[in-house]
């Protein structure tokens, strides 16, 4: 099978940057960001664990929701030819071998120009840099709890902490709220007011621009996003907003007429939405809470029925996606057979897209703590289901470049083994924390997850040998 543009394009970048640049440089640094105003802190991808943005280094310079002096330091080491250690999740794979494709790797593909690279290469490690992306949560407002979320990130999740208080019972993820600062008003949050002092010069150099949340359709600053672009156009902009899609049908109406006039018009280049699922039916509703199945797929359909837009799919792989991932490729090979492509001369792609990192953290929900034996078979069987329905030629199959990405998920999982130490705290935390979400959220997991009875067998046995020292 020969490679595909996006694949070559990765090849060709990968060799440029590691001959010139050196062999752990990576654009997302300089030229990503995503910013969590609600808690006023940052990362440059979602691998890293966020830092929080000093308020003192605000005073002067806004743009420091992005160029703090800790990610400054880290680019010096990257043109140093060192490691950061938050970029783990890159190394993990690239350790495995010349033939595997990092992130690393596909973003700085993704990202290249020979400006922006020269840019990185021949100014100072000091210099404030305007990034070509940035992804942005005005706020925590969401009406979903995912169990792998947090509390910063959703105020279902919040308010739940605030009834029963953190999950004292497990060492991973126990949600305290106690040490948070969080701003619940966007109008009262002083992140938010550096954004809008730096967005008059960030908007000028600014590519693609991507809102996230909580839920974005519920933040006042994403309408106001909106409202700003059609009152004074980006037509070189990439807009994209991260949706649950699981709002009341009149936001996702909303959203979607907004959408049809900004690219019907002109007034950006394109638009996408991201979504989240990692398996399907009853399994999916249980791993976020919140979910609605029947009201997601109406607001799916009314998005893609009145726009002209993509819908990107961002998996979150965890220990719950293992047993039962098959269910959701068969549901985009569904949706592909009606939406098709998305329209693209030099390189057309499906207006349904998905990816597939997998999950680290929190342990309880990692699927390396899952026995190898019993549950590599799962991955095999989703994996030889993708290979056989795999066909760049064809809007109703998956391209090559998704295939390798899941293969690289299963070859980690099946090449992953972890300490007796990391076992026994991840075996337990899983058996403490979902035995405390199910009482808490009125569910059962193992009626959803029948299959996983041994394994929670073998968690509580553990549990009992090695029980967690308060």
């Amino acid at each position: 099978m020969s490679d595909s543009y996006e694949q070559k394009r990765i090849k060709d970048i990968r060799i440029k940057v590691e001959n010139e640049a050196g062999p752990t440089f990576c654009l997302a640094k300089w030229h990503h960001v995503t910013m969590y105003l609600q808690s006023g802190e940052t990362h440059s991808c979602y691998h890293p664990q966020p830092h929080k943005i000093p308020m003192s280094e605000l005073i002067d310079n806004p743009s420091a929701l992005h160029n703090t002096q800790e990610k400054k330091e880290e680019r010096k080491l990257m043109l140093d030819g060192g490691k950061p250690k938050g970029c783990q999740y890159c190394w993990n794979i690239e350790d495995m071998g010349p033939d595997y494709v990092s992130d690393r790797h596909i973003r700085n593909a993704s990202i290249f120009t020979e400006e922006r690279y020269d840019q990185c290469l021949k100014g100072s490690w000091q210099q404030n840099i305007n990034p070509e992306y940035i992804e942005i949560n005005f706020g925590n407002e969401c009406n979903f709890k995912c169990g792998y979320c947090h509390p910063k990130y959703s105020t279902s999740f919040y308010k739940e902490i605030e009834k029963f208080g953190p999950v004292t019972t497990v060492k991973n993820h126990r949600c305290d709220i106690d040490w948070m600062k969080l701003y619940q008003r966007e109008e009262e949050n002083p992140y938010v007011d550096a954004f809008w002092k730096w967005w008059p010069e960030l908007r000028k150099t600014l590519n693609i621009m991507r809102i996230t949340g909580g839920e974005p359709t519920l933040h006042k600053s994403t309408w106001q996003i909106l409202e700003s672009i059609e009152q004074d156009p980006m037509p070189w902009l990439e807009l994209n907003i991260n949706s649950n899609l699981g709002t009341k049908p009149i936001l996702i109406e909303r959203l979607a007429d907004k959408v049809k006039k900004l690219t019907d018009e002109g007034k950006i280049k394109s638009f996408k939405l991201f979504t989240s699922m990692d398996t399907w039916g009853e399994r999916a509703e249980y791993i976020r809470t919140g979910l609605d199945l029947e009201v997601w797929e109406k607001n799916f359909h009314t998005y893609l029925q009145n726009t002209n837009s993509p819908i990107t799919f961002m998996i979150t792989f965890n220990i719950f996606s293992v047993t039962t991932f098959k269910s959701l490729l068969e549901k985009f090979i569904e949706w592909r057979k009606i939406y098709g492509w998305y329209d693209d001369p030099v390189n057309p792609q499906h207006r349904v897209r998905f990816d597939t990192p997998y999950l680290h953290s929190p342990t309880q929900y990692d699927m390396n703590i899952l026995p190898k034996d019993e549950f590599m078979p799962y991955m095999y069987e989703a994996l030889n289901y993708m290979k056989e329905n795999t066909d760049d030629k064809r809007s109703d199959a998956f391209s090559s470049i998704e295939y390798d990405k899941f293969k690289r998920v299963v070859d980690y999982m099946a090449e992953t083994h972890y300490s007796e130490e990391k076992l026994i705290i991840g075996r337990r935390d899983f058996y403490n924390w979902f035995n405390e979400l199910d009482e808490r959220r009125e569910t059962d997991m193992l009626s959803v997850f029948p299959e996983m009875l041994g394994f929670y067998r073998l968690c509580q046995e553990i549990n009992q040998l090695h029980p967690i020292q308060q």
